[in-house]
């Protein structure tokens, strides 16, 4: 999962990129909106981390800018206002969550999985990788046209592989996704015997890679 970090606080910048990096998160910063803007247009992001004061503008204002451009990617605002009315402005804004600071890192993490698990209307909803085509709406997949069945689990995992095709997921980012109540890392027997059930049914196991030592990657090229 790709994260855009917009805040000019170094210290905070810093040990937020920490936090997400160490909870398997790929994380992007920047200190102004001016870097965001160009960030923003090099790539997509899963979720947008959005401080309300930034050095070049108000982080509500370039918020409101985000939709306008019609971009529906889950903003979250930070902000040391405390103020309902504050609130209200930032939600009414387009933002999906506010986050008063300062916040800590448990109720931290736990908003950006919520946010995380909700689905964004911009994602796509085929999903084309070489003979292998997913459905999202319908929740099919085929290869070569030919119909492939799958357990819930399994199409979560390939869904999940396929959107950050090129990024190479961890066992406990794979397993997180397919397990989001699970509290404890039992185990990564779990995702490898979903990948081995998957490559089994698409027929194409060279579809799904292993990177020995750290999980797994659908590659576009």
């Amino acid at each position: 999962m790709h994260i855009l970090v917009i805040d000019d606080n170094h210290t905070l910048q810093f040990g937020l990129k920490k936090l997400l990096e160490e909870s398997n998160y790929i994380i992007y910063t920047a200190l102004s909106i001016k870097e965001a803007q160009e960030l923003l247009a090099e790539r997509t992001y899963d979720l947008i981390l959005l401080d309300w004061m930034l050095p070049d503008g108000s982080g509500v204002e370039f918020l409101k800018q985000i939709r306008q451009d019609g971009l529906a990617i889950p903003i979250m605002l930070f902000s040391s206002k405390n103020e309902v009315v504050d609130k209200v402005e930032a939600l009414d804004a387009g933002a999906d969550d506010y986050l008063e600071k300062p916040f800590s890192n448990i109720e931290l993490l736990a908003r950006i999985r919520a946010l995380l698990r909700r689905e964004s209307p911009q994602k796509q909803s085929i999903i084309t990788i070489g003979p292998m085509k997913i459905d999202t709406i319908e929740r099919r997949v085929t290869v070569d046209e030919n119909p492939i069945k799958l357990s819930t689990k399994e199409f979560e995992l390939l869904e999940f592989l396929a959107r950050n095709s090129n990024v190479v997921l961890t066992r406990y980012q794979l397993l997180e996704h397919i397990n989001r109540d699970f509290e404890t890392m039992a185990s990564s027997n779990i995702v490898d015997a979903h990948i081995k059930n998957l490559r089994k049914k698409l027929g194409k196991p060279e579809l799904i890679e292993t990177v020995r030592g750290v999980g797994y990657v659908i590659r576009t090229t």
